[in-house]
């Protein structure tokens, strides 16, 4: 009789296989999801890329040319990356009448209206000097942009010469700027 309990001793039964399996399964249901959710993230990284650079190719386009846009609204279709993308462009004219706001939105073609995949601002405009223009005028004296140190005094350019600055040796200490009058301690 021994050896007939050995017999049936020595392997699985049905209700261990079977809950065995179930929680194979279980754990293969929980992979398949997330391998699914991860195609479904990087597939929408992807499209959302592709439209922000149908955005900012538009949005160039724009600033590339040689007049200002029109205030206005407009709309058109693009292919990128074997896709068909609509693109949004909305010229608003801004307090300083030399600059326009750009807003460039981008959707599928085949996507409602009113959704978004990418939005970008941009700006048109003017109002900084070209190089080698005046930009400062001190006391009537014109001075060319930029050079002079932050807290520096605007110098007349003609009359007064350029502080001289010595170089420091190495390991000299570099010195500090005088406190400025009426500076009292901190509170």
């Amino acid at each position: 009789m021994r050896a007939d309990l050995r017999k049936f001793t020595a392997g699985f039964t049905l209700i261990e296989v079977l809950v065995a399996l179930i929680v194979v399964g279980l754990g293969m249901l929980a992979v398949i999801q997330t391998v699914s959710q991860t195609a479904n993230t990087t597939s929408y990284i992807r499209d959302k890329s592709i439209a922000h650079w149908v955005a900012m190719n538009q949005l160039t386009q724009v600033r590339l040319q040689p007049n200002a846009p029109p205030v206005d609204k407009s709309s058109d279709e693009v292919k990128m990356a074997g896709r068909d993308w609509r693109w949004t462009m909305e010229v608003k004219q801004t307090p300083v009448e030399s600059i326009r706001r750009i807003e460039v939105s981008v959707r599928p073609s085949d996507a409602p209206e009113k959704s978004s995949l990418a939005y970008v601002t941009g700006f048109y405009g003017t109002a900084v000097a070209p190089a080698g223009m005046t930009v400062v005028s001190w006391k009537g004296n014109k001075q060319q942009g930029g050079g002079g140190r932050q807290g520096e005094r605007p110098r007349d350019s003609e009359s007064e010469p350029p502080p001289q600055q010595t170089p420091l040796e190495p390991g000299e200490p570099v010195p500090s700027d005088p406190e400025p009058p009426n500076a009292g301690p901190e509170s």
